[in-house]
């Protein structure tokens, strides 16, 4: 019986490329590898969508906050062996006025609401990951200048997330140091990150799962 592995994020889930404007390939997004370098034992389930938060509801777009969308999400991939959760990017957008203990805040009411959902095959398995912070050359940027001031907040999560991880029990990796920014809008991952991302997550998920 294939584990399978829901992964839950944003628009570097969904794997979106600055130099087109579009999205990576299979073979190129960071679910894709994972699934790869997993093999035929594991079914890794892609949720990313460009713009999510965690909790909160963006005035400009649509159903962008993951907390409404978490519970149809997990019941339709249901039984789930283990999700992945990398959200706090968008959250970090000036609009929205949250500090990065807010964000993690957010972060919390999720976890713990996937927790009770009956979609677990077993026990609920959770990894939280900080996302890599954003460059603050972003906030010049012509692409990405909605974001607002947002790289230094960016910065604070993974402290955030930790405590949050261990005060909840749920795995914690911070994903600064396997990935960088483009060169563009600087605060998407380049291709090569989504490949070195894709090797931590596949040790975790060995070692969890």
């Amino acid at each position: 019986m294939k584990k399978r592995i829901l992964c839950l994020g944003d628009s570097n889930t969904w794997g979106y490329d600055a130099e087109t404007n579009g999205r990576f390939p299979d073979d190129v997004r960071w679910t894709g590898r994972l699934s790869e370098r997993l093999g035929d034992s594991y079914t890794v389930i892609e949720e990313g969508l460009s713009g999510r938060t965690t909790v909160f509801e963006d005035p400009l777009n649509e159903g962008m906050s993951a907390l409404p969308y978490l519970y149809p999400c997990l019941m339709s991939h249901a039984p789930l062996d283990y999700m992945v959760v990398m959200l706090g990017t968008n959250d970090c957008k000036e609009r929205f006025s949250a500090t990065a203990k807010n964000i993690a805040d957010g972060m919390k009411r999720l976890v713990q609401k996937a927790k009770v959902v009956p979609c677990w095959r077993e026990d609920a398995k959770i990894l939280i990951v900080a996302p890599a912070p954003i460059d603050i050359r972003c906030e010049q940027s012509p692409v990405a200048g909605e974001m607002g001031r947002c790289s230094k907040k960016s910065e604070c999560l993974a402290e955030e997330y930790q405590k949050c991880a261990e005060e909840n029990r749920c795995d914690y990796l911070d994903a600064a140091p396997f990935c960088t920014m483009n060169e563009i809008d600087f605060m998407h991952l380049d291709a090569q990150s989504h490949d070195r991302f894709s090797a931590e997550i596949e040790k975790i998920v060995r070692r969890q799962v």
